[in-house]
């Protein structure tokens, strides 16, 4: 692939790919750690997964900000080292067995890492021509699937085979190499500095709100924008209630003397979706336009959440996992790769910012219905029914405002006035 031959897109790549594996394999091996500790209480591991998504919501108006005002591969290179010394301290709370301090650490920490995702994102923006940046989203998309295998099928086996200790001293290790490959990278000031160079001491409130006015600005007046984003808000409820609710499926449906394995299989079948699915949705995406395969994508997955409601057999479920991979993964390359072309360079960390906030927000507040009502009041099976109801309300709402939008994409990009 051609941009691949671009070593400071190659390096980057590759940062992002470390940095999120092990952060996947740390992540699951301590949910594996609570689950297996406090096997009668469901709500611990739900609470982990939420110390990693609320903190967007604290820090969304000023990590865009940060990126489109300081140096972005130094953002995203210390975001990785002040990560690796909370991960020390991580470390030293379950020494103690300090879990109250783990939960705040991995909120810091977590905290921290939102920082990482519009400075790298900008920097590849920078790096990489128009043509090339669905390739690059499709190769993304195409990767995630295979570190979902190796990372959440290696938080399972260093959960059981290693011990959570050694699981996360991997995760740090990962962090480290991910801040060397990015500080081996030689970008160009003018994508690093895109609007020049500032103090910080300039970062005071009014300079902060002013600038995260104009991105939200930027966002309201561009239509086709908006409907993307609104769509990120409703892909946040259903991640967040896909961060535990197979696991909850394996653990109390499916498999309950076996799940840790299978959930290894769950992420293999998931990882080898992924893959196929990038592979079409690159392959798509040169014959359709990007609003068609999302719709398709978005109608396939809500049916197929339908059909999870109702699956008794593991083996059955595991092949529906890999068919949803498979749906999910042409939405995001599609999405990934048309944001960049319809940004503007010196917006894009401010714009980028605001994807987390919405996405983590939402998935916060699906966490947060699962800790409350899950299993009193709701079940699996009313689980899945809403994925499938809210899914389905998105693939209607894209199929009017998409599809109305899309041609304008030119001339709205040039007519928003800040």
């Amino acid at each position: 692939m051609e941009i691949l031959k671009n070593r400071n897109f190659t390096r980057l790549f590759s940062a992002s790919l470390t940095s999120q594996m092990g952060t996947i394999l740390g992540n699951m091996a301590f949910v594996f750690y609570l689950l297996d500790r406090f096997s009668d209480q469901p709500g611990y591991a739900t609470a982990a997964e939420l110390m990693s998504a609320l903190p967007s919501v604290f820090v969304f108006f000023i990590v865009g900000v940060v990126a489109d005002r300081f140096d972005r591969a130094k953002i995203a290179e210390n975001s990785d080292w002040i990560r690796t010394g909370l991960t020390l301290f991580i470390l030293g709370a379950l020494a103690l067995d300090l879990l109250a301090l783990v939960f705040v650490l991995l909120f810091l920490r977590s905290a921290v890492s939102k920082f990482f995702v519009p400075a790298q994102l900008s920097l590849v923006q920078g790096i990489l021509g128009e043509k090339q940046l669905m390739q690059a989203a499709g190769l993304n998309q195409m990767v995630s699937g295979v570190f979902i295998v190796f990372g959440m099928g290696l938080g399972a086996a260093a959960y059981l085979y290693l011990g959570i200790v050694w699981a996360i001293v991997i995760d740090g290790i990962s962090m480290i190499a991910s801040a060397l490959l990015i500080r081996s990278c030689r970008i160009p000031l003018d994508v690093r500095l895109p609007n020049g160079r500032s103090e910080w001491r300039s970062l005071g409130l009014k300079p902060v709100m002013a600038d995260f006015t104009v991105g939200m600005k930027y966002i309201l007046r561009y239509r086709l924008l908006l409907s993307i984003m609104l769509g990120y808000l409703v892909f946040g409820l259903i991640n967040g209630t896909l961060a535990v609710i197979p696991m909850f499926t394996l653990k109390y449906k499916l498999v309950p003397d076996q799940y840790e394995q299978y959930m290894a299989l769950f992420a293999i079948f998931l990882g080898v979706g992924f893959f196929l699915g990038s592979i079409v949705g690159s392959w798509a995406l040169q014959k359709l336009k990007p609003h068609l395969v999302i719709n398709a994508g978005l109608l396939l997955i809500s049916l197929l959440a339908v059909v999870f409601a109702m699956i008794a057999d593991i083996w059955t479920y595991l092949i529906g996992v890999t068919l949803a991979g498979m749906c999910i993964a042409p939405v995001n390359v599609a999405l990934g790769g048309w944001l960049p072309q319809i940004v503007d360079a010196d917006k894009m960390g401010r714009v980028a910012a605001w994807l987390e906030p919405i996405m983590m927000l939402a998935h916060s507040i699906a966490l947060g219905l699962v800790l409350a009502f899950y299993p009193q009041v709701i079940s699996l099976e009313s689980a899945y029914f809403g994925l499938a109801a809210i899914t389905f309300i998105l693939f209607v709402y894209y199929s009017w405002s998409l599809t109305k939008w899309a041609p304008e994409t030119a001339a709205a990009q040039k007519e928003v006035e800040l």
